[in-house]
């Protein structure tokens, strides 16, 4: 696994976005009213407006992104050691995911974009 995104969802974009371009010294490499996204290393940082989730929506949580070969497989190998993933994969336009929560409630997503 690699990590490859750490996400904040925010009422504040603005905010958000002056302080991750002061603390790392750097545009974002895309952005819009509603998000921006910078990159530390490999690492992407993705802030975005927080929104009600609906039916088919992805979950407006702050989460860290882990990127794995395979999804599913990663998956059955994590539910295999006692892992519950609370949202089993799904394919959405941009890629493949699912998430699980860590023992203090902070979501977790594995994907495959």
């Amino acid at each position: 696994m690699k990590l490859t995104e750490i996400a904040k969802f925010t009422n504040n974009v603005a905010g958000m976005f002056a302080f991750y371009r002061r603390l790392l010294g750097t545009e974002p490499v895309a952005e819009s009213p509603d998000m921006a996204i910078f990159m530390s290393a490999e690492t992407k940082i993705f802030i975005h407006k927080l929104y009600r989730q609906g039916a088919d929506d992805l979950p407006p949580e702050n989460h860290i992104a882990f990127t794995v070969d395979d999804v599913d497989k990663t998956c059955a190998v994590l539910q295999s050691q006692g892992l519950t993933v609370d949202t089993p994969p799904k394919d959405y336009y941009w890629g493949r995911f699912a998430y699980l929560h860590d023992p203090d409630g902070q979501l977790i997503e594995i994907t495959n974009p």
